[in-house]
C-alpha cells in the first residue's frame, strides 16, 4: 500500500512542520499545492521532500482536486496544514500500509478533534466530526461552493478510531475573524444558488445551533471552552443568515 499525502497551503509556516512530521515514514510522497505563500512554507516543504506545485487560488474545491490529480500512488491521504495524525491514528494507518487494506474497501474515515484554547474539544458540534481522509485513487473528488467543500465519494468505508488532531484557531479573536470570513462565503454561495431566508431565520438558526451544540451534544462537558465554542458557532450561524438577507436588501 503506497500513500500520497496531499495538502493545499498558503502561508502555513507555523503549522506545516508539525503536520508533515506526523506523516514521516508513513507516506511515499507529499504533494503540496500552494497558492502563493510568502513566508517559510516552501522551505519547510523542501525539508520534508515534498513536491511543490504553485497554483493561483482556484477555490478550495479546485485546489484540492488539483492536488488529487497530481498524486502518483494508489492511496491518497488528505491533510490540512493545521492538522496532524495522532499517534493512535498513525499506528492504524501504518498497520494498513504493512498488511494491506481489504480489497473491497475504497476509503477510511477518521474522527477529527480540535485543540481550542488549551483543551481538546470532545463534545458538542465539533466532535467526532468524522471525515473520509484516506481513500483509493479514483474513488473521490471534491465538490461544493466557496466554502465547506465536501468529498464526493463512491465505495465502502471503514472507520478508524485514532483522532486527526486539528489546531484550528490561535485564540478567540482568530476564531471570530475566520467565522466572519466563512459566513460571508457561505452567504454568497447560497445567494448565487438561489436560496433566500425570512426575517426570523438568523435568530432561529442561531438559537438552534447553540441548543444543539451546547445542550443536545453535551458541549457543556468541555467546560469554559465548550461554552465559547457553542457561543461563537451560534453567532456565526446568525451572521450567515443575516448576510444572506442583507444580499437581498441590495436589490
Amino acid at each position: 500500500m503506497k500513500i500520497s499525502c496531499i495538502l493545499i497551503t498558503m502561508n502555513e509556516e507555523v503549522n506545516l512542520a508539525r503536520c508533515l512530521g506526523s506523516t514521516s515514514g508513513l507516506v511515499d510522497e507529499i504533494v503540496i499545492v500552494d497558492s502563493g505563500s510568502r513566508d517559510g512554507t516552501a522551505a519547510i516543504a523542501e525539508h520534508f521532500g515534498a513536491r511543490w506545485i504553485h497554483q493561483d487560488w482556484l477555490g478550495y474545491v479546485g485546489q484540492r482536486n488539483l492536488a488529487i490529480a497530481e498524486a502518483r500512488h494508489d492511496w491518497i491521504l488528505v491533510l490540512d496544514a493545521d492538522e496532524e495524525l495522532s499517534p493512535r491514528l498513525r499506528d492504524e494507518i501504518l498497520r494498513l500500509r504493512t498488511n494491506g487494506p481489504p480489497p473491497d474497501i475504497r476509503g477510511f474515515s477518521m474522527p477529527r478533534c480540535v485543540r481550542y484554547d488549551g483543551r481538546w474539544i470532545r463534545h458538542g458540534d465539533w466532535y467526532p466530526d468524522r471525515l473520509i481522509r484516506l481513500f483509493r485513487s479514483g474513488s473521490a473528488r471534491y465538490t461544493g461552493a466557496k466554502v465547506h467543500e465536501r468529498l464526493d465519494f463512491t465505495g465502502r468505508v471503514i472507520p478508524l478510531e485514532g483522532d486527526l488532531h486539528h489546531y484550528s484557531f490561535c485564540d478567540e479573536a482568530d476564531h471570530r475573524s475566520r467565522a466572519r470570513h466563512y459566513a460571508r462565503l457561505w452567504a454568497e454561495s447560497r445567494w448565487e444558488a438561489g436560496n433566500r431566508c425570512g426575517a426570523l431565520a438568523p435568530f432561529l438558526h442561531g438559537a438552534f445551533r447553540w441548543l444543539r451544540g451546547y445542550l443536545l451534544k453535551a458541549g457543556f462537558l468541555d467546560g469554559v471552552q465548550g461554552w465559547r465554542v457553542a457561543r461563537i458557532c451560534a453567532w456565526e450561524t446568525h451572521l450567515k443568515y443575516s448576510l444572506l438577507r442583507a444580499l437581498g436588501s441590495k436589490l
